[in-house]
């Protein structure tokens, strides 16, 4: 149980670090995220849902193009996870 948990920890972290990034490099996302969840945090509660939805197209967005710009880093880098992931394996 002990371990399931720091496992969901590691992962919601991780999804939280891609975010930050995203808000950092795309004026984009970081404009949506000012508007959605900064400005208005609790007219913003009602249409959350949708919000939601709008957020996370533009994330979408700024990931395929920031992947599209950067394939040659973003193909070292996976392959680079997977490496030392294998190493730390054995």
């Amino acid at each position: 149980m002990r371990r399931a948990f720091r496992e969901v920890l590691m992962s919601a972290g991780t999804v939280m670090i891609l975010l930050l990034v995203l808000i950092a490099a795309d004026d984009r996302v970081r404009e949506q995220f000012s508007q959605r969840v900064v400005a208005r945090p609790s007219a913003e509660l009602a249409g959350a849902g949708r919000r939601v939805g709008d957020v996370t197209t533009v994330i979408a967005e700024a990931i395929r193009e920031q992947s599209l710009g950067h394939a040659p880093l973003l193909i070292f880098a996976l392959v680079a996870t997977v490496l030392v992931l294998f190493m730390l394996r054995t």
